[in-house]
């Protein structure tokens, strides 16, 4: 089989535009309706997506413009994939848990019960917060400097890593006529001892179906790029032209080598914000619609928040984008790509926030179906991206619409199944199983 591209459906309750709670045709209360989430994981699952991707954050906004904004309230990302585990067969769940604020253990434990309850279906995305408010609900005065959550992750990764490697894949023989639940030979207890843990080990949950749960990444600075090509099977990043995505994908997958990793191993799935239409006309009007939804204010505050976390309320709306020090709480490669968009365009503070309300930054593609498979196969094509990480401005006619016009014509030139290989998110994705490290 040709190689062929990879499709996460980013899940982002009404939707991902700032404003898409306000559209008539959005339920309002999404991000605690387990009936429209379930009604989204059908849709994809139908169209073959690998997975759902789910994001967190555990702090809720509190500024007056958050009132605005329909970002408060929704499901913890673990307890939502635990229940469309059981309404799903195929479609991976992905889920955000932070580095930053968890415990390895917790994490751990709680993915490789959602790779059992699913199948083999689960994935770890492994982020560091880039919310300054989090630390505040974790006993902290302030917020975990860039090199240290970096620092805290990589160690993060080799404790959950290690504890899911505490039991071989065939350790439990649950042999009632011996009497043997389990070989002891093959229980191994990880004894680590670090900078930043100490965990004894081991996990109380059998090896999962896939042997470890998928991990994915989203870091795109320097550090995180490292990290990503040491730790990471799945990245999504923001990418904002072919070029730049070419640059990323290029020093990315130069980096496996020295950690003795083919480039298949890893997979770059760029976001891609997508507003399909019947004509380009259609579409161009649809994502129009939402755009006069956006106040200016909501915008902005949007903006300070993806700059890394900066308050912009007291700078005119009519201005530039002030000159801002690089951020040591916040996404450090999502301010540089702001900032470079905001000089290249000669763009207001304004426009800025508006221009970004939509795909917070990502490759924006408004069209038809075939203008949109257009670009898509381009940067597949071209050295650019595995697959890519769909967001769409509302939920559920955005899903809708490119699962009924842009999977079709993705599928009619090839480049997308149209039945899922296997039964885990591995094996859709076309990752290794991995090998147990104690043995």
């Amino acid at each position: 089989m040709s190689r062929q591209l990879k499709l996460g459906a980013f899940l982002m309750a009404t939707g991902h535009h700032v404003a898409a709670w306000r559209h008539p045709d959005v339920p309002a209360n999404a991000g605690l309706d387990f009936a429209h989430y379930k009604r989204l994981a059908q849709i994809a699952e139908a169209a073959k997506f690998d997975a759902l991707f789910v994001a967190d954050s555990v702090a809720a906004p509190t500024q007056d413009i958050a009132s605005r904004m329909a970002r408060s309230d929704h499901f913890e990302p673990l307890t939502l994939l635990s229940a469309l585990s059981a309404v799903t067969e195929h479609i991976g769940l992905i889920a955000t848990a932070t580095t930053s604020y968890n415990e390895p253990y917790h994490v751990a434990r709680k993915f490789a019960s959602l790779d059992h309850l699913s199948g083999g279906r689960a994935g770890w995305n492994l982020v560091t917060s880039d919310n300054a408010a989090e630390a505040l609900n974790f006993g902290r005065d302030e917020h975990i400097g860039h090199a240290e959550r970096y620092s805290r992750a990589r160690e993060f990764h080799q404790v959950v890593t290690g504890l899911w490697d505490s039991w071989e894949d065939d350790a439990f023989a649950r042999d009632k006529a011996s009497g043997v639940y389990y070989d002891p030979a093959k229980l191994h207890v990880l004894d680590h001892v670090g900078e930043h843990f100490r965990v004894k080990g081991p996990l109380n949950v059998a090896r999962s179906p896939q042997g470890q749960p998928v991990i994915v990444q989203a870091g795109s600075s320097e550090t995180g790029r490292e990290l990503a090509a040491q730790t990471a099977e799945v990245v999504f990043t923001a990418q904002t032209s072919l070029a730049n995505a070419q640059a990323f994908y290029a020093d990315l997958k130069g980096r496996l080598p020295k950690y003795g990793r083919s480039a298949d191993s890893l997979k770059i799935m760029p976001g891609v914000f997508v507003v399909v239409g019947r004509t380009e006309a259609e579409a161009q009007e649809k994502c129009e619609t939402f755009q006069q939804l956006v106040e200016p204010e909501v915008g902005v505050a949007l903006l300070g928040r993806m700059l890394g976390n900066f308050d912009l309320s007291k700078y005119p709306l009519d201005g530039p984008l002030p000159e801002l020090p690089l951020t040591d709480s916040g996404q450090q490669s999502r301010q540089k790509l702001l900032t470079e968009l905001a000089g290249r365009e000669n763009l207001s503070l304004a426009q800025l926030g508006r221009k970004i309300a939509g795909g917070r930054g990502h490759y924006s593609l408004v069209g038809t179906p075939e203008q949109i498979a257009d670009r898509l196969q381009e940067w597949f094509e071209q050295g650019a991206a595995d697959g890519f990480n769909v967001l769409v401005p509302h939920l559920p006619g955005g899903l809708e619409d490119f699962a009924n016009g842009v999977v079709p014509e993705l599928q009619r030139r090839g480049l997308f199944r149209t039945e899922y290989e296997g039964r885990t998110l591995r094996q859709n994705l076309g990752l290794a199983h991995p090998g147990n490290r104690f043995v």
